[in-house]
């Protein structure tokens, strides 16, 4: 999704899905798409493990995405700051998190401000046992 279309939406939704289901969403979705038929936008971010999702988003990530959320800090300076993190870990952190889409950055003079675009994280876990592409997390 284009950043302005991603300002609109206000939830992102957090999967662990497995490599083949993945390939047979987006398969569907597009051919789906040829044929003029609606699609779920909702925008997803989907983990092929639990241990990915869980070294994803962390209780530092999280606490991170809060609150460029909620202080929409004008830099990574402040997003450091807000979060009383060092500024080179943060803007680690911040980079790793833009790769998935998680936060995007818009240049404001020589800064970069971080944004989190939704209002709401959901994960949605299904446990499957079919599914046999996803790793378990350790109890």
């Amino acid at each position: 999704m284009e950043r302005k279309q991603l300002r609109t939406e206000s939830t992102l939704v957090v999967t662990v899905t497995s490599a083949g289901e993945f390939h047979d969403e987006v398969t569907d979705a597009i051919t789906a798409l040829d044929t003029g038929e609606s699609t779920d936008s909702t925008p997803t971010l989907s983990f092929t493990s639990y241990d990915d999702l869980l070294e994803t988003l962390t209780p530092r990530v999280l606490d991170l995405i809060e609150a460029i959320r909620r202080e929409e800090p004008a830099s990574i300076n402040a997003a450091a700051r807000a979060v009383d993190r060092d500024v080179k870990n943060a803007h680690e952190e911040l980079r790793r998190l833009a790769q998935p889409g998680i936060v995007f950055f818009e240049a404001e003079g020589q800064r970069k401000r971080p944004v989190v675009w939704f209002d709401e994280l959901v994960i949605s876990l299904t446990f499957d046992s079919d599914s046999g592409d996803t790793a378990t997390a350790a109890p």
